[in-house]
């Protein structure tokens, strides 16, 4: 997303204004919240994690980086770019690299999920292997390769309604070199990770129509929660970077409604960008309803207890996936699924 982006007219004033204030809301909330789930996982619980704990524990980290990056783009969007070229594409970077991350991860939980429910000898062979911290490293040199357009053409330069220096993620050779950005983050941000998620889930929604469980849906509930907070706060910057395409795409056929298209971008990309941060700061809020389900009241044990249960169930599930046949074996992973 961008740092800063051309505003026209009055709204260039109100709205990174308000954008300003949802940012500072998610620092406030978002940092010390991550940090208490990053820090019950490490301190606060048992030494063998399984993966949905360790994917949460790195979504956590990333969640950290991009909020505690919010004094500085707050900054930018109010008074402008007075902190250099180098240091605008590094800030950038850090965003875009950990926002990639965190899209993967949360993707990633979903096959894994999909993986106990649907395959679960396969997913036992996930877990006791090297291959899932193998994944979680790819995931994070994946974020790193797909920022690496953001690196290029993210620069410093005269915004021109306020005559400010801005950090702007728009010095574009031509206009497609912008839209081929611009797709880049749409399919690979989000067209991808959504299809993932909406097959992974509507396969586990079906496996779980078979069977009947009495046991409570927690972490389960927790997860998909997550997954669905991600296309809220997500899909209206990515509908805002389509109508950005269309309004490129126009420019020489209609001028009158690429106009409109970029006066709509222009106007709603502040908020849309603040939503899209907001992301980051709820997932410690799921984490902590769902402690309230365990125990009543809001505790670090009971959040604890939460990433414990993660764990547990996944080691009782290989103890006993080598001595079940084939049925039991699917339904004992798809009672894992409600019992985390």
């Amino acid at each position: 997303m961008e740092l800063s982006n051309n505003g026209t007219d009055d709204s260039f004033r109100a709205e990174p204004i308000v954008a300003s204030i949802i940012l500072s809301l998610a620092s406030l909330f978002g940092v010390p919240g991550n940090a208490l789930v990053i820090w019950i996982i490490l301190f606060a619980m048992r030494k063998q994690r399984s993966p949905t704990v360790v994917l949460i524990l790195n979504l956590a980290i990333t969640d950290v980086l991009v909020l505690i990056t919010l004094p500085v783009s707050i900054y930018n969007l109010v008074h402008g770019w007075d902190f250099g070229e180098s240091f605008c594409k590094i800030l950038s970077g850090v965003i875009y690299c950990n926002m990639y991350a965190s899209i993967f991860l949360i993707t990633a939980m979903s096959v894994e999920r999909f993986m106990a429910v649907i395959y679960p000898f396969a997913s036992q062979r996930w877990r006791r292997s090297k291959v899932f911290v193998k994944v979680v490293l790819a995931i994070w040199i994946l974020a790193f390769l797909f920022t690496v357009p953001v690196l290029i053409y993210q620069a410093v330069d005269d915004d021109d309604d306020t005559g400010r220096q801005q950090c702007l993620c728009g010095k574009f050779g031509t206009d497609l070199q912008k839209i081929l950005c611009i797709m880049l983050q749409i399919v690979v941000g989000f067209l991808i990770p959504l299809s993932v998620l909406s097959i992974c889930y509507l396969c586990v929604g079906r496996k779980l129509k078979q069977l009947s469980f009495n046991t409570p849906n927690r972490a389960g509930a927790v997860i998909s929660s997550v997954l669905i907070v991600f296309f809220i706060c997500w899909a209206p910057h990515h509908v805002l970077n389509l109508i950005s395409i269309i309004a490129l795409m126009s420019k020489t056929s209609d001028q009158s409604l690429s106009g409109s298209l970029s006066d709509i971008y222009n106007r709603g990309i502040h908020i849309a960008g603040a939503l899209a941060f907001i992301h980051s700061c709820i997932n410690p809020v799921l984490y902590a309803f769902a402690a309230r389900n365990i125990r009543n009241g809001f505790r670090l044990s009971a959040l604890a207890k939460l990433f414990d249960q993660m764990t547990h169930s996944v080691k009782e599930e290989s103890r006993t996936g080598c001595t079940v046949n084939t049925k039991k074996d699917t339904s004992a992973s798809v009672e894992e699924m409600h019992s985390l």
